[in-house]
């Protein structure tokens, strides 16, 4: 019997595992990144964003790569909205599709 117990726990296990990690791929945005945004904020919690010069100055500061991803999560209704100050700012900087 603790034999089968803990074959179905690993069972189980690696299901959800699976899952877990099949939606945080597909859920991934670049808007989510803590690396990626922390520039744009003034607090380590990422609720301030800077002023409009630092801000342009950070989006500047990344890579034609990072910013064509964020102008994608932008153009994404559903990711703008979680995150609409900072893709106004996006849009404001002609960064926005």
């Amino acid at each position: 019997m603790n034999t089968k117990m803990l074959c179905m726990s690993a069972i189980v296990f690696s299901l959800a595992t699976g899952a877990a990690m099949a939606s945080s791929a597909k859920g991934t945005s670049a808007l989510d990144d803590p690396q990626k945004m922390s520039p744009f904020f003034t607090d380590a919690g990422m609720k301030t964003m800077r002023s409009g010069d630092e801000f342009k100055k950070a989006w500047l500061a990344m890579t034609e790569e990072d910013r064509t991803s964020i102008k994608k999560d932008c153009g994404d209704d559903t990711i703008a909205k979680q995150h609409d100050d900072f893709c106004k700012m996006t849009k404001q900087l002609g960064g926005a599709n």
